[in-house]
C-alpha cells in the first residue's frame, strides 16, 4: 500500500479560508455505499434516523499561538528578535512544547517576552520544537492565552491568511468544554444549536468523548510504504457513561457515527478487544485499508488532505477507489475542502 496510491489533485481555490455562515449551511456530500448524494448539512435529518447515536469529541482549542520578543544580551543590540509560538503539549513538570518562527533564532536559555509583561524561557530546542517555561502558573497562563493568544490555524489557512478575531468562534465548536486541543475536530464545526436540536427532537441520540487534538495532526506521511508511518499520541477519555451509551445503542441494533475523525478514532481505540470499553490515556491508532471496524456504522467528516492518514481512514472505511471517486465528485462540483470546508456523511454498506 504506496503514499502515492492515496493522491489527488486539488485546485488551490478550493481551499476554505473561512467557514460557511450560518455554520449548518455548509454542503454535505452523502456516500451510502456506491451513491453519491449533493445535499446540505442541515439535511442530516433526512438520512438519520430515530435510536443513532452521533459521537461528539468536547475538547476545547486553546488559543495556543503567541506573538512575541526573543530578548538575548548582545553587545551590539541584535539580542531582540520577534518569534511566534504554537503550544502543542503541557508536558509532566510543568513547561511545554512548542514550535516557533523562526525556529533558528532561538536556543536554550533566551528569554521571550510575551503580552502583559510575561515571559517565557527557552528550556531546550530540538529539531522541530521548543521546550519552554512560563513564569505564571496554568491558570495566569490560560488568561495570557485568552487576552493575547490566537487560534492555531491549520497551515495551509494560516498561509493564505493570519487568524483574526472571527476564528475564536469559527474555529470552536459549539459543545466544546474540555480546554487542551491545539486543532478542532473540524467536522464538528458544522453543528449549531437548531441543528442539534431538530436531530433530538427526531430520536437521534448523543455522547460525548475528549479527544485532545494535536499539532501532528498535521504532519505529512514521509514515507512510501504507508504500513510503516507511525501516528502521533493524542490524549482521550470515553467515560464508563459513554461506553455504557455506545454498547446500549449497537446492542439496539442502532447506528454509532462519530462526527470527525478524532471521535472515530478514540472509540476504535477503547474497543480494542473487540466491543466498547471505558478509555482514559493515550492512543496513536493508525486506521487505513484493511482496518476492521469495531463500533463506527458511519461518519461524518470534511474533506481531507492529498496523501494524508485522514484521506488513508476515510478509504478504509468506505474503500480507496470509492472514496477516490468521491473526491473527484467533490472537487467537480466545488466543494469546500479542509477545515474550513465542506462535510461528507459516510455510510457504507452494513456487512453481514
Amino acid at each position: 500500500m504506496k503514499l502515492s496510491d492515496f493522491d489527488f489533485d486539488l485546485p488551490d481555490d478550493l481551499i476554505a479560508t473561512r467557514p460557511a455562515t450560518p455554520r449548518s449551511s455548509s454542503r454535505l456530500m452523502v456516500m451510502e455505499g456506491d451513491r453519491i448524494s449533493d445535499a446540505v448539512f442541515t439535511d442530516l435529518t433526512r438520512w438519520l434516523r430515530p435510536g443513532d447515536r452521533l459521537v461528539l469529541n468536547d475538547t476545547k482549542v486553546i488559543p495556543a499561538r503567541l506573538n512575541g520578543t526573543r530578548v538575548r544580551q548582545t553587545a551590539d543590540g541584535s539580542g531582540r528578535a520577534k518569534v511566534e509560538l504554537t503550544l502543542t503539549a503541557p508536558q509532566p513538570d510543568g513547561s511545554w512544547k512548542a514550535l516557533a518562527k523562526p525556529l533558528r533564532k532561538l536556543r536554550a536559555g533566551d528569554l521571550i517576552e510575551l503580552a502583559a509583561g510575561h515571559t517565557a524561557q527557552v528550556i531546550a530546542r530540538g529539531e522541530t520544537d521548543l521546550t519552554l517555561r512560563f513564569d505564571c502558573d496554568s491558570s495566569a497562563l490560560h488568561a495570557v492565552l485568552e487576552a493575547a493568544g490566537e487560534m492555531p490555524l491549520p497551515p495551509y489557512i494560516a498561509a493564505k491568511r493570519a487568524p483574526d478575531a472571527r476564528d475564536k468562534d469559527d474555529y470552536q465548536t459549539v459543545w466544546a468544554r474540555h480546554s487542551g486541543a491545539v486543532a478542532a475536530p473540524t467536522a464538528s464545526l458544522h453543528f449549531d444549536t437548531p441543528l442539534l436540536e431538530a436531530l433530538r427532537n427526531q430520536g437521534v441520540e448523543f455522547t460525548e468523548v475528549t479527544l485532545h487534538v494535536g499539532a501532528g495532526t498535521f504532519l505529512p506521511v514521509k514515507v512510501e510504504d504507508v504500513t510503516t508511518h507511525r501516528m502521533h499520541a493524542e490524549w482521550g477519555e470515553v467515560t464508563p457513561d459513554a461506553a455504557a451509551a455506545i454498547a446500549a445503542t449497537k446492542a439496539a441494533g442502532g447506528r454509532i457515527i462519530p462526527v470527525g475523525t478524532t471521535a472515530l478514532r478514540l472509540i476504535e481505540s477503547a474497543a480494542a478487544n473487540g466491543e466498547i470499553n471505558p478509555f482514559q490515556g493515550d492512543t496513536d491508532i493508525f486506521i487505513y485499508p484493511g482496518y476492521d471496524f469495531r463500533v463506527a456504522d458511519g461518519l461524518i467528516t470534511n474533506f481531507h488532505l492529498p496523501q494524508s492518514t485522514l484521506l488513508m481512514l476515510v478509504s478504509a472505511l468506505m474503500g480507496r477507489d470509492r472514496m477516490l471517486a468521491a473526491y473527484a465528485h467533490a472537487i467537480s462540483r466545488s466543494y469546500r475542502f479542509f477545515s474550513y470546508g465542506d462535510a461528507s456523511l459516510l455510510l457504507p454498506t452494513p456487512r453481514h
